[in-house]
């Protein structure tokens, strides 16, 4: 994808000026003479030093997030915040350290002359990239396929504004009409509503820019329900919306678009999210070797069978993964029923299962799925292939969980039980969305608590 191939190539382009950065003030600040040590501090392991750490700064604050639609000045201000935060962070932790990082920055003065090296050549370069690639849009290259859907009026006015300034990044293939059938005379239209979902892979659409009127609510949830979770989607929306303050609005060019359900976490809280996966699952895994000789032998000897259940499931953006788990039904359980969901006092599950499932010893082989990213600690719950087609025709927005990793417990877990019918199913998508709209360490540590709470007092099903 376009997108990450930019990130990729600004993560190099920082890389390079980080190194030359360092060069310059060694350079100025060691080899000129000008400055009296009297230990001649290193070249290269401040150099690593401070490069891992600007790296994880810039991480943090945001400046390896997709920068479309943002202009260069825009970029030039998020990268003066950040080397000025890593800047005054740094300087306070080396007032303390005696070290040859410690030493090549020793005070205020040299400081502010590493800053300004460093905003000369990253804030330069970066500055650089941006017009290169502005005059390669302007060319035509490197535009991300997109479509226009909504009434005729609104549609036709937006694919036309949006062709007319290719700065946006959009090339256009043309407008889905919300009729099943379609007039062959109108310009621009390429299929209906119904044929959405094809449209898009066939033509590897990246974007759905939606034109609809503001009580058009249903086909909204249509709409969204058609698109794929990794596709981005930007509705024109209600004025009385923007005017009212109540619409966070990206202006493109004189109107104003809003994206549908995007992330809500900073990707400062996306990376301490995932090491905060990672570091619970390598601990839960080392404590729990005694207990998985224990529930292997009480599962060998109450039925028979693996003690391990690997069952198909679908992750974020639809990708599919092996889900692990101690086995706590009999053997072929769904051999003559086929893919169900489990009822409440199942005759399928053992008594050592029955036990597994209240304190949710039976799960903890899902931490192999946290710990190789696939599934996170906290996020809906993962469903089987069969199920996802079926609950996608019957219940609106059920896909837009797959936006994120699927979780051991989360939101919908801890305020429903398991599912047992269609009607759980489409209570628990509720929850399932307030947490995807509401996503936070604070809520995610609030979810894990309270599931460490359930297993303590048996309650798990």
């Amino acid at each position: 994808m376009k997108i990450k191939k930019e990130i990729l190539i600004i993560i190099i382009l920082d890389l390079i000026s980080l190194i030359v950065s360092w060069g310059v003030f060694y350079a100025f600040k060691i080899q000129s003479g000008w400055f009296e040590f009297q230990i001649r501090p290193d070249f290269l392991l401040p150099m690593i030093v401070m490069n891992l750490y600007w790296q994880i700064i810039f991480s943090l604050l945001g400046l390896y997030r997709k920068w479309h639609l943002k202009s260069r000045l825009d970029e030039l201000s998020a990268v003066f915040k950040a080397l000025t935060i890593g800047a005054l962070i740094f300087y306070s932790m080396i007032a303390f350290e005696d070290s040859s990082v410690a030493t090549s920055i020793n005070s205020r003065t040299s400081m502010i002359m590493y800053w300004g090296i460093l905003f000369l050549l990253i804030g330069g370069s970066r500055f650089i990239f941006r017009s290169i690639n502005r005059r390669l849009l302007l060319r035509g290259i490197g535009l991300e396929n997109a479509l226009v859907i909504g009434t005729p009026k609104l549609s036709k006015k937006l694919f036309d504004d949006v062709n007319a300034f290719p700065l946006l990044g959009y090339k256009t293939i043309g407008i889905v009409s919300l009729q099943k059938k379609i007039d062959t005379n109108e310009k621009h239209y390429i299929g209906s509503i119904e044929d959405l979902n094809k449209i898009i892979k066939q033509n590897k659409i990246l974007h759905v820019l939606i034109a609809l009127e503001s009580t058009q609510h249903k086909i909204m949830l249509e709409i969204i329900s058609k698109c794929p979770t990794n596709i981005s989607m930007k509705i024109i929306p209600d004025m009385y919306d923007i005017i009212s303050g109540q619409a966070r609005t990206n202006q493109l060019y004189g109107f104003p678009l809003i994206e549908i359900m995007p992330l809500v976490l900073q990707p400062w809280e996306i990376i301490l999210k995932r090491i905060l996966d990672i570091t619970v699952s390598i601990l839960i895994l080392i404590i729990s070797l005694p207990l998985w000789l224990l529930i292997a032998v009480a599962i060998k000897i109450n039925s028979r069978g693996p003690i391990v259940f690997n069952q198909e499931r679908v992750g974020k953006d639809e990708n599919m993964f092996f889900m692990h788990k101690f086995r706590t039904m009999n053997q072929d359980a769904e051999k003559h029923s086929g893919p169900i969901w489990s009822q409440k006092d199942d005759p399928r599950i053992t008594s050592v299962g029955n036990f597994l499932r209240r304190t949710r010893l039976d799960e903890i082989p899902q931490f192999i799925n946290v710990l190789s990213g696939e599934m996170s600690l906290v996020g809906p719950r993962p469903e089987r292939p069969f199920f996802i087609e079926k609950l996608e025709k019957e219940i609106p927005l059920y896909k837009r969980r797959l936006q994120v990793r699927p979780g051991i417990t989360g939101w919908a877990q801890i305020k429903q039980g398991y599912d047992t019918s269609i009607d759980d199913v489409r209570s628990k998508v509720k929850f399932d969305l307030y947490y995807i709209e509401n996503m936070s360490l604070q809520m995610d540590l609030k979810i894990l608590l309270f599931t460490f709470y359930t297993m303590i007092r048996g309650r798990g099903q």
